[in-house]
């Protein structure tokens, strides 16, 4: 019998002990899923939108790394995980500061990992967001969405939530700047904690206000596009999920740079879901989801006006549910494996 095995014979006999000790039995995961899309919602993330903006204004308008209103969200968002109740660790990564490549001074950046204290530690759902701005603007929707998106689904799930496989969040540094926060992440991770990663779900600008509903994973012709086997199922486990909600998502590639891009490297199977920048939205788009026609997704994208009145609050909220019942439905599955 393999050592996987042995562990799973012991998880489920532990699993029955509790039940039967309780008297209650173990949530199965679609009410795990159930439970968690029902308490989450755009209205939820919101006071975490504010708490963004108001570090960006009082920090010279922005939080980009390096830089006080980079430093202050990382302070807010590890907070905030430490109070529901997980393992948080702030985790540090280089950078050269300023434009000139060829200077030798390095600053070390911290990052938030935070991950639930249940479930299998060799198996584990990992979501991430970038937690800085650009320079130019406070970055509410890129990304304090996709910040806001995962704090409120990591308060509503809790530190120690009924699941079989952990949950991982992840909150990176200098996606602006060549994505430098989630790429050291990855090329450092030991092997066999890179092994462990089951699946990696980004979220990057979830409530644009000409809002698109886009899923990435599983398109195109080459494995940067597609991503690693097994990125489709995430894929299409998003896209259900979305629907739910009232919307048909469009599937596409992974086209632009996130960070997904050291995870798909990796081979790490990946998904996405976004809601559009500078391109115009087509009268089909429109038709199918309201907005305007001709117009860019997000008007505001890397400006001043990226302010918390720039968010579609219907897009972040169709967007933290879809992607709740999808870390659900992973952290649940009886058979975690994509590949």
């Amino acid at each position: 019998m393999t050592t996987r095995a042995t562990r799973l014979i012991l998880l489920v006999v532990a699993a029955l002990l509790v039940g039967c000790a309780t008297g209650s039995p173990r949530p199965s995961g679609g009410a795990v899923a159930a439970q968690l899309v029902a308490g989450v919602s755009g209205d939820g993330a919101f006071p975490h939108l504010q708490a963004l903006q108001g570090i960006a204004d009082s920090n010279g308008g922005n939080r980009a790394s390096p830089g006080p209103g980079y430093e202050a969200s990382v302070d807010y968002v590890a907070s905030v995980l430490h109070d529901a109740g997980y393992e948080v660790t702030t985790t540090t990564y280089p950078v050269i500061p300023g434009e000139r490549r060829d200077d030798t001074r390095q600053l070390m950046l911290r990052q938030v990992i935070a991950q639930t204290r249940t479930g299998d530690p060799e198996d584990v759902v990992m979501a991430g967001a970038h937690l800085d701005s650009v320079p130019d603007g406070p970055g509410i929707n890129d990304n304090g969405t996709g910040v806001a998106a995962l704090l409120e689904i990591a308060t509503r799930l809790g530190g120690s939530p009924p699941v079989d496989h952990a949950i991982r969040f992840a909150f990176w540094g200098s996606e602006e700047d060549d994505l430098n926060g989630s790429t050291y992440y990855v090329e450092t991770l030991p092997g066999p904690d890179r092994d462990a990663l089951m699946l990696y779900l980004n979220l990057d600008m979830v409530g644009s206000p000409n809002a698109g509903y886009f899923v990435q994973g599983g398109q195109g012709h080459k494995p940067s596009q597609t991503g690693p086997p097994g990125s489709a199922e995430v894929a299409r486990v998003l896209a259900d999920q979305l629907a739910t909600t009232g919307v048909t998502a469009t599937h596409t590639t992974f086209d632009r740079a996130s960070d997904y891009t050291a995870f798909v490297a990796a081979g790490i199977p990946s998904g996405g879901v976004l809601t559009g920048d500078t391109e115009d939205k087509s009268a089909r788009e429109a038709q199918s989801w309201g907005g305007h026609a001709g117009e860019a997704y997000d008007r505001c994208y890397h400006s001043a006006c990226d302010r918390i009145d720039n968010v579609d609050r219907t897009a972040l909220d169709r967007n933290i549910r879809a992607v709740a019942a999808t870390l659900a439905h992973f952290a649940t599955s009886t058979n975690p494996r994509l590949m």
